[in-house]
């Protein structure tokens, strides 16, 4: 049962991954504020259980040497207009 639950958020997942990917292809702008090279993390702000999963695969497999992104979306929405932010350190 695990298995079937984890199967099914990541095809929600790559659905989104998609659409993120659809929405900077369209908007390529976007990669000028944006570092080179980047992790990027899906958080939809309508589905918390792949918010959930998505932050968990960053603490398990992010490389700290690499910057993060977090792209902030509604899930069920028709049309993706992510919110993407880039943490500073302090």
């Amino acid at each position: 049962m695990a298995q079937k639950i984890k199967s099914d958020i990541v095809e929600r997942n790559i659905r989104l991954t998609g659409k993120i990917m659809e929405y900077m292809i369209d908007h390529p702008r976007i990669f000028d504020v944006l570092p080179d090279d980047f992790e990027l993390v899906i958080l939809p702000e309508d589905d918390p259980e792949i918010s959930q999963f998505n932050l968990e695969l960053l603490n398990k497999l992010g490389r700290r040497s690499k910057p993060i992104v977090f792209a902030r979306i509604r899930a069920q929405a028709r049309t993706i207009k992510p919110s993407i932010f880039v943490p500073v350190a302090a």
